[in-house]
């Protein structure tokens, strides 16, 4: 049985497998605008204000973070319906940041959503691949 864990925040998801005892990073997917202050962020709508080298982003600055979280919310629940639909996933087990998971959760669609085992809501992406394994997988071995 094919298990697919995601340890994931707002601008990282690390995808692993595990599989008939071994555990292995596949993919990492990364949105690095997720980590850009959000001043540094240009979201393509109303907000400039001025002219010339002192223009700055008006409005509501977690707005700018909610919509590039749930960008990237998206693309994670993109690639895994993919995997899905194409038979890799039996099991899943999501790890991500408390705001984040519920974003991710939103994006999933119900064949997806029912495939999740166990869900954590606390930010791991940057655990060791080995503590990641030991705690998600504790009999695997990294491949």
């Amino acid at each position: 049985m094919t298990t697919m864990i995601v340890v994931a925040d707002a601008a990282r998801a690390r995808i692993f497998t595990e599989d008939n005892g071994a555990m292995k990073e596949h993919e990492a997917l990364v949105h690095p605008e997720s980590r850009e202050h959000t001043g540094d962020l240009r979201t393509g709508g109303k907000g400039a204000s001025g002219k010339g080298p002192h223009q700055h982003q008006t409005g509501n600055e977690d707005a700018t973070s909610d919509k590039h979280e749930a960008f990237f919310a998206s693309d994670v629940a993109e690639y895994l319906k993919q995997a899905h639909d194409q038979g890799k996933i039996e099991k899943l087990i999501i790890a991500a940041a408390p705001s984040f998971l519920g974003t991710l959760r939103q994006k999933m669609g119900k064949s997806l959503q029912q495939c999740i085992d166990q869900t954590v809501d606390k930010e791991l992406s940057r655990e060791s691949a080995e503590e990641i394994r030991d705690r998600f997988a504790p009999n695997a071995k990294l491949g």
